[in-house]
């Protein structure tokens, strides 16, 4: 028998939150049905009884909009100075909540039954600040390539991140390579 709960280290970790930001800013970026939004939230382990109505999607949109520009930063003193603002303007005392049945888990929001816009802005600042005082590195950063500018989380080992996806990485070096191929080549003489 599965205990309940068995999950929770997976939804409720500080990475999986910080995925979910990186998720909600780039869904948030545009004009969002309440679905779409809820897809997001669903797919990042939330519960299925989850609503999201129309009155949720601004507040969502402006706390994206105030969390964007720390994956914008260029280096990481400039994303702790902005994410040091956030939490300083938008968090409560640090709390364990067990709400709805989930398993322990800390929350920087006012109590468990209020407005999402502040559980998304307070759980996604705990999470960055999580994710940086751990790896010591910016949080992540936005797509490299052209016409692109989803925010993506940097979490692996090697070489800095660049692009959010494989897909918009390979675009890329497609794109380059043509451009080097189909270049005037000078006369050799």
């Amino acid at each position: 028998m599965v205990p309940p709960n068995a999950d929770w280290p997976v939804r409720l970790s500080p990475r999986a939150a910080a995925r979910r930001t990186a998720a909600m800013i780039n869904v948030l970026a545009g004009e969002p049905t309440p679905a779409a939004v809820r897809e997001v939230l669903l797919a990042h382990g939330e519960d299925e009884s989850l609503t999201i109505t129309d009155d949720d999607v601004e507040p969502l949109r402006r706390a994206a909009h105030e969390l964007r520009p720390i994956f914008d930063a260029d280096d990481l003193e400039t994303a702790t100075g902005l994410l040091n603002h956030l939490l300083a303007r938008h968090t409560q005392r640090l709390r364990l909540t067990a709400h709805g049945g989930t398993a322990w888990h800390v929350h920087l929001d006012r109590d468990d039954d209020g407005p999402i816009g502040e559980w998304f802005l307070a759980s996604a600042c705990l999470a960055i600040a999580v994710l940086i005082w751990d790896r010591q590195e910016l949080p992540g950063g936005v797509c490299a390539a052209t016409g692109c500018d989803q925010v993506f989380l940097a979490v692996g080992s090697g070489p800095d991140q660049r692009y959010c996806s494989r897909r918009c990485a390979t675009r890329e070096r497609v794109a380059a390579h043509r451009a080097r191929v189909s270049a005037p080549r000078p006369l050799s003489r």
